[in-house]
């Protein structure tokens, strides 16, 4: 047990965030923590990391645990330091022994004391020790996998916008390697390839980790528990997100069957009590009867959970067949090129997604199709188009001197002040917030109110830009069922995987400044870029490895006979597709018996017996290090099939 949380409860003012409730992090940990805003996800990281007391029960953390907190917070650190800099001091330990180091051998310059000598070779074991070598290149390589380029490390840290800053933060945390790793929604910082590289760092990272994100896609792959903060309490679930979702249906199911049967009970109870209380041959009996319906422990009824209020979109006219029409547009950044002489088409019902990492010109692309950008080329607007913008630069156009339901109401929709009201609600505005200026708002908050804005506006041409990013989980499934039902067409860029998923149906991609298009959904696309990449692979390692050859004559030696090396490669992929399901059965058989032991190692029984918790935890961590390399090994058959497969084609 690395953390144990136990009956807390904390409040805030008069106000009670979590109450009597229990939290145990154990290694391997991968918690999922889920909730509406405002429930107290963030608080519950602050608790553990010691910035709050609470009110009631126990924080037990073991003996020199190290904690490493991933929030928004860490912005207020400012440096003229290059971000490598900023990266290595994770590495305190050997960038003090370095320091030592280099003070030692300026006293060997002037003197060979042999004391100082001795000192010199201990610190150099010590450095060794320490991997001291290798801090730069590790530093380098954790900065380059959340998106900084080479060139990038030896600048200032503060020539950085917020949202790289942040990436340099989460590298030194990362870089750390702390016990328990606690991150509060990393995803918003970061584009598709850097949550990509992410994902797999952190399966493979050794200590447990929290995780607070909006992310459905990066919870489904990363956490093997969820925890959701609801109603003052704390909900636990096995799994991953996918697996909290049916598990919630399944509890509300079951409670709700038994409050139902309680009800029938207690109901033909007290018509018994009702009838017989006056009947003095039943009259004891009645009261007997009584006596245990006023001790009986009432089951709730089920509540409906969060509230599944419609967003509604509106089109106020029907534009053209085609919206947009870009023609041999071209843009640059003095000697950075985002677009070259490219070419494409928007048509009517289109729901793009723009694809790619941060850099590549997606919002540029986004500012050219709504025409409030330069560049060379041609853009043709569509008959009848009528567009809204949603971006963070339109917060700019936000009047401050508005109370945010004033603010909607000078769109001039039509919308009744409930309608609007109700539509503010979605975007966690409740109650009086309605009333509160727009000036005092957060930057997230003015965000929520814009695109409250565009939704109301009537557009038959939505372009948005990152739109999930300050929304929870509840939100955004609004959202998506809002856009599932839009009449008119969009364009959008969203690191959000699970809201591309659920929107687009074309793909667009830059690829060295040509747009290219994929016609199906993110699924779709994921899918074709592995085969891609899969099929691209053997080609690659062939030509690598091809010796060169000057021939200067045919071959002597007939080459095989095509059939029989049909049946050769039919043969071997019957072989490998054999063993891809055995491993498949492998991989679910261990999983399940992941499940158990993680919630055996949950059980109060269990944990407050040394030795069957150190058993519990041995056959656990022998089970995770059997799926890894059942994993592995799946991967390797996988390839094999698929290489197999594009043989047999050709």
């Amino acid at each position: 047990m690395l953390i144990a949380l136990q009956d807390i409860t904390f409040e805030f003012g008069a106000r009670t965030i979590i109450k009597d409730s229990s939290l145990h992090v154990i290694p391997g940990d991968r918690i999922g923590l889920i909730g509406l805003n405002g429930t107290g996800k963030s608080t519950l990281l602050r608790i553990i990391n010691g910035e709050y007391s609470i009110s009631k029960g126990s924080v037990n953390k073991i003996r020199n645990l190290s904690l490493g907190f991933f929030n928004q917070d860490l912005l207020s650190f400012e440096t003229d330091d290059s971000i490598l800099n900023v990266g290595m001091t994770a590495f305190t330990e050997a960038q003090k022994v370095e320091k030592e180091l280099e003070e030692l051998t300026a006293k060997l310059e002037h003197s060979q004391d042999e004391a100082i000598l001795h000192a010199y070779s201990d610190k150099l074991h010590e450095f060794d020790i320490l991997d001291g070598y290798n801090i730069r290149h590790k530093t380098a390589t954790v900065l380059e996998g959340l998106g900084f380029t080479t060139a990038d490390l030896e600048r200032p840290y503060n020539q950085f916008s917020g949202g790289w800053r942040m990436r340099v933060l989460l590298a030194r945390i990362i870089l750390q390697k702390p016990d328990v790793l606690m991150l509060d929604e990393p995803t918003n910082h970061l584009d598709l390839p850097s949550i990509e590289w992410l994902e797999k760092y952190l399966s493979n990272y050794e200590g447990a980790v929290i995780i607070v994100s909006h992310d459905r896609y990066f919870l489904d792959r990363m956490v093997n528990k969820v925890v959701e903060v609801y109603q003052q309490e704390l909900h636990h679930y096995a799994g991953n997100y996918s697996d909290y979702e049916e598990e919630k249906i399944m509890r509300r199911e079951l409670q709700q069957r038994a409050f139902e049967n309680q009800q029938d009970y207690i109901k033909q109870q007290e018509k018994f009590i009702e009838r017989f209380k006056a009947k003095a041959s039943k009259a004891a009996q009645a009261q007997s009867i009584a006596k245990r319906l006023d001790k009986i422990e009432r089951i709730e009824q089920t509540d409906s959970g969060p509230s599944k209020i419609r967003m509604n979109f509106t089109v106020d006219k029907m534009p053209g067949k085609i919206l947009t029409t870009l023609e041999n547009v071209s843009k640059s950044f003095g000697n950075l090129t985002i677009l070259k002489n490219t070419s494409a088409e928007i048509n009517r019902g289109d729901k793009i997604a723009l694809i790619g990492a941060n850099g590549k010109g997606k919002s540029t692309l986004l500012r050219v199709i709504a025409g409030t950008e330069q560049f060379e080329g041609n853009r043709v607007p569509g008959h009848n188009v009528v567009t809204s913008f949603y971006a963070q630069h339109q917060l700019e156009a936000l009047h401050m001197d508005n109370e945010i339901l004033e603010e909607l109401k000078s769109v001039g929709s039509g919308r009744s002040e409930v309608e609007l009201r109700t539509l503010l609600g979605c975007f966690l505005f409740q109650g009086d917030d309605v009333f509160k200026k727009v000036r005092i708002l957060s930057g997230g908050e003015k965000a929520r109110v814009a695109l409250g804005k565009v939704i109301i506006g009537q557009a038959n041409f939505l372009l948005l830009d990152e739109p999930t990013n300050h929304l929870d989980i509840n939100s955004v499934e609004m959202l998506i069922d809002a856009l599932g039902k839009y009449e008119g067409s969009l364009v959008l860029v969203s690191h959000d995987r699970y809201f591309v998923s659920k929107t687009a149906n074309k793909i667009w991609e830059i690829v060295d400044g040509e747009i290219k298009e994929f016609k199906g959904n993110y699924t779709e696309w994921e899918e074709w870029k592995k085969r891609q990449a899969l099929a691209a692979a053997p080609a690659k390692a062939e030509k690598k490895n091809a010796p060169v050859v000057q021939q200067t004559q045919a071959p002597t030696n007939p080459a095989p006979q095509k059939s029989s090396i049909d049946k050769d490669l039919k043969r071997e992929l019957q072989k490998q597709q054999k063993l891809s399901e055995q491993l498949e059965q492998q991989i679910t058989t261990l999983k399940d018996r992941l499940k158990h032991l993680e919630a055996d190692m949950a059980n109060p029984d269990v944990y407050g017996d040394k030795q069957k918790f150190r058993n519990t935890e041995d056959a656990y961590k022998k089970a995770n290090a059997d799926l890894a390399k059942a994993n592995t090994e799946y991967e390797e058959v996988f390839e094999k099939v698929m290489e197999l497969e594009e043989k047999m084609k050709s």
